[in-house]
């Protein structure tokens, strides 16, 4: 019998595959027990991961105390210390022989084991320990078998197409999947703006979450399907059933497939007017992916990513190789550059950041972290600098997030100008690189319009400035309700500064996910608003919408929904006037 849960519709279409389920930090708690032959194998397979995890954690602590600080490279010596302990690896080595466990299964076992015992406690440094004990499990499980990337595809290896199944999917989990043949996304918790969302929408795949026990209800390998659209997920459906979602399957794909074909089209209204459609990317991949889908540029490159996933810390010549990668791949040559936005729930232990704050969606984050480390945010912005040089036809500018106050703009001219100075002095090329100001923080909307002398343009994140301004955190489905993006708060605000922007002549973009959000896109639109910067596979859809739409139209219906006391009804009425203006676009859009 088929078991149907209902959560929160986050990436619209419908996807039917074998259902991959996935812990926490990616440590399979395989069941199955080894043969007495494998025994010594998996031994040598334990300690072959040691040994490499053990080199990882010298080589990075090197490089972090001699380009960071020996006080931020500490930690990798805590983890080399654990990773060592008598009693971690006698556990992990008794587990294997005696029961015969696999060098997962044992991992998982003693993650396990800790995660209880110092729960019970309830002291804090505990808790760090604890944390730091699970790093060190993550990375000895990257050297050991992973389902999803098995080299050779194996018996073990998981045939496509897949949907995972998660409690949460973090940024650096995602990193994990690889080039993996994902065709859906199910979480436990999340909300429309998670970064399961994001990554779900910036792959043009289906996606619920906030989905109540969903991890519990599912075993990898079950037939699952996702119901993007309507926040539907189905787990082992009848034989009828499954035929007919494969019938909406194709239909989603069908679509998808003929607005593709309008990649080459210029992106205007109905009216003529000429509106710019650009790429949230975080690598040189995406950057690739954004020229199929007909972007004009680069709006967001997340440069937190590289970090993520480098082994250790990407010095300035290697940012610079990085960067020119992506400009070379970007449509246009054009890309707006986001500095390290580490924070929330992308950390970096060898900045110090890992895991210790109370509330670190506010907390020690974004710049306020770059500030703290001023070498190595000038390394960032000198690598900026430099990484357009001799690219013809290249623009490249650079965004710095979660700006507050006009003494954090002035510090930053500062670092901008000394880096150039430093620069010069080295008879070190660089390009005349416009500066920008990520929108996201309450506090810089209301203040603006002080703000504008000192930047060269503006970039709405409307996903930290939504969660902000709500006061409801974004990943957190008991609060979900709060955390609209077409809430009246969010619409007045995001109108006031978008208005103070065009009055002051300085350009504005948005790059949250609201850009590729059909409804949102007419009220933006109506706003005033003519840049846009999305998800690639968002793009076709949102460039199809905005030549069925007049400016006369877009001004005319959010006069309407300004009038509007709740969410329900501005949801409600877009709902109404998106099915009238493109009803295949509204098949695109999610019920949240």
């Amino acid at each position: 019998m088929s078991d149907l849960h209902k959560g929160i519709a986050v990436s619209p279409g419908v996807a039917v595959g074998t259902a991959y389920c996935i812990l926490e930090i990616f440590v399979n708690p395989e069941k199955t027990k080894l043969d007495p032959h494998e025994i010594t194998q998996e031994l040598a397979r334990y300690e072959t991961a040691r040994d490499q995890t053990s080199s990882d954690l010298s080589a990075l602590q090197s490089k972090v105390e001699s380009q960071v600080g020996k006080d931020e490279a500490a930690i990798f010596a805590a983890h080399r210390t654990i990773l060592r302990d008598p009693a971690f690896t006698n556990k992990i080595r008794q587990w294997i022989v005696d029961e015969r466990m696999t060098a997962q299964g044992a991992l998982h076992r003693l993650l396990d084991e800790y995660t209880q015992l110092f729960s019970r406690m309830g002291d804090p440094y505990l808790q760090e320990r604890l944390n730091d004990i699970r790093d060190v499990i993550v990375r000895l499980s990257a050297y050991l078998t992973d389902v999803l990337n098995d080299p050779d595809g194996g018996d073990g290896c998981l045939k496509g197409p897949l949907i995972v199944v998660a409690d949460e999917l973090l940024p650096s989990q995602a990193v994990a999947l690889g080039d993996a043949d994902v065709h859906g996304i199910v979480t436990e918790r999340g909300s429309q703006t998670s970064h399961a969302a994001i990554i779900a929408r910036s792959r043009g795949i289906p996606a619920v979450s906030g989905v109540p026990g969903i991890a519990a209800r599912v075993k990898t390998g079950d037939t699952i399907v996702v119901n993007g659209g309507e926040g539907i997920v189905v787990v082992n459906p009848e034989a009828e059933e499954l035929s007919a979602y494969r019938k909406l399957e194709r239909e989603f794909f069908d679509l998808k497939d003929q607005l593709a074909a309008n990649r080459d089209l210029p992106a205007c209204t109905a009216c003529g007017q000429d509106i710019e459609l650009m790429a949230n990317i975080n690598n040189a991949q995406d950057a690739e992916a954004a020229s199929a889908m007909g972007a004009g540029g680069v709006g967001l490159y997340r440069t937190e990513y590289l970090y993520l996933t480098h082994e250790n810390v990407p010095d300035e010549a290697e940012q610079i190789g990085i960067y020119r990668q992506v400009i070379n791949a970007s449509p246009n040559r054009s890309v707006t550059i986001r500095t390290l936005d580490i924070g929330g729930d992308k950390t970096v232990a060898y900045l110090g950041h890992n895991h210790n704050e109370a509330n670190p969606f506010m907390g020690w984050r974004s710049v306020r972290l770059s500030f703290e480390h001023p070498e190595f945010f000038m390394s960032q912005i000198r690598a900026i600098l430099q990484s357009g040089v001799d690219i013809e036809g290249s623009e490249v500018r650079m965004m710095f997030p979660m700006i507050t106050t006009v003494e954090e703009l002035r510090k930053i001219r500062s670092f901008v100008r000394r880096a150039q100075r430093r620069l010069t002095e080295e008879k070190k090329p660089f390009s005349d690189v416009k500066v920008g100001m990520m929108l996201e923080v309450p506090a810089a909307a209301v203040v603006i319009r002080s703000m504008l002398d000192l930047v060269d343009f503006v970039s709405i994140g409307s996903n930290d400035l939504v969660q902000y301004l709500m006061a409801a955190d974004r990943d957190n489905p008991k609060v979900s309700n709060l955390c609209q993006p077409l809430a009246p708060a969010v619409v007045h605000t995001l109108n006031d500064v978008i208005r103070a922007c065009n009055m002051a002549r300085v350009p504005v973009t948005l790059c949250g996910e609201m850009a590729g959000q059909p409804r949102a896109f007419i009220l933006l639109l109506g706003m005033g608003l003519r840049s846009f910067s999305m998800s690639p596979a968002f793009v076709p859809t949102i460039k199809q919408l905005a030549s069925q739409i007049t400016i006369e139209r877009a001004e005319s219906l959010l006069a309407r929904a300004l009038q509007m006391k709740t969410t329900n009804q501005v949801k409600r009425f877009l709902r109404m006037e998106l099915e009238e203006i493109s009803p295949d676009i509204a098949k695109l859009d999610t019920d949240g």
